[in-house]
């Protein structure tokens, strides 16, 4: 299972949840994106970057680390530093590392103790939060995807039950029905999407009754460039093939590119107007797959 994509897709939709998880407060207006250094072969997995001329809140780097990696620290730890000389940004700096369990974290101590003991690294064991009751959903959601295949049936369909009885604090039940959905499927990747929504007791999730749809849908009108209409469902990536026009198809392709990895630059744009129609396709099925934009263009 792609655990690390679960967990960057939650820390998209609210990016908010790593500060809560790292106990460091919870501000709004936060963006996570991954974040590629020059010059090097590093690529931070994931940057939380407060808003733009807030200095007062931290710029945290995160890593979702699942598999045993001796070098691991030796390589986070450059990242970071490397970033920051070559951004030098105003804000104080975080990093949130989140394990399944202590076993999985590689030793650091010979080389890097005085970081893993000071006050702005974080460490996270989700063993630590396994069959604790909780009344926020995100913390839900992440104790569903570290659980054993056996009881996440019944996990998910409690989380469900509290969801529709109102009982459970949620920002948004289309998005957290959604991604309860996305997680059951990649922890029973043989079963249908039909057979996932069987096994959790609920009706289909149109893509048109998410915020993300209606948010390019509602740009596309007032421009007059949205040509045709988003069809499929939204598991884990966009099915269906976006109609209209090439150059509508490029415009959406690049409108759903900013709001998942933010402005796109010159060449990016060129890249996208210069493209097949079979091309664009392939590019917006990969869109809620990948978590870079370098993956959704790869060659793969």
């Amino acid at each position: 299972m792609k655990t690390d994509s679960l967990f960057y897709k939650l820390f998209q939709q609210t990016p908010q949840l790593v500060l809560e998880l790292a106990g460091l407060g919870r501000a709004k207006n936060y963006q996570f994106r991954s974040e590629e250094i020059k010059q090097t072969s590093f690529r931070l997995d994931g940057v939380l970057t407060p808003p733009s001329g807030d200095a007062k809140l931290p710029l945290v780097f995160v890593e979702v680390q699942f598999q045993l990696d001796p070098a691991f620290y030796s390589r986070f730890f450059c990242e970071i530093f490397l970033y920051l000389h070559q951004n030098q940004p105003d804000n104080k700096w975080h990093a949130v590392v989140i394990y399944p369990s202590r076993n999985m974290e590689s030793s650091g101590e010979w080389h890097y103790s005085a970081l893993l003991q000071c006050p702005q690294v974080h460490r996270l064991y989700l063993e630590d939060m396994a069959n604790q009751p909780n009344q926020n959903a995100r913390m839900r959601l992440i104790q569903l995807i570290v659980e054993d295949s056996k009881q996440a049936p019944k996990s998910a369909r409690s989380l469900i039950e509290a969801i529709e009885k109102g009982t459970l604090l949620i920002d948004n039940k289309v998005e957290t029905l959604e991604m309860i959905e996305t997680i059951l499927v990649y922890k029973f990747p043989t079963l249908s999407r039909e057979e996932i929504q069987k096994m959790l007791g609920y009706n289909d999730i149109s893509l048109k009754q998410t915020r993300f749809y209606q948010d390019v849908y509602a740009e596309g009108q007032q421009e007059g460039e949205l040509k045709g209409e988003l069809k499929g469902k939204l598991e884990g990536k966009l099915e269906g093939k976006l109609e209209g026009k090439l150059e509508g198809e490029s415009t959406l392709l690049e409108r759903l590119i900013v709001k998942r990895f933010g402005p796109v630059t010159e060449d990016t744009r060129t890249r996208l107007k210069t493209a097949t129609a079979d091309q664009l396709e392939i590019w917006a099925e990969r869109m809620l797959d990948e978590h870079t934009l370098a993956d959704v263009f790869s060659d793969h």
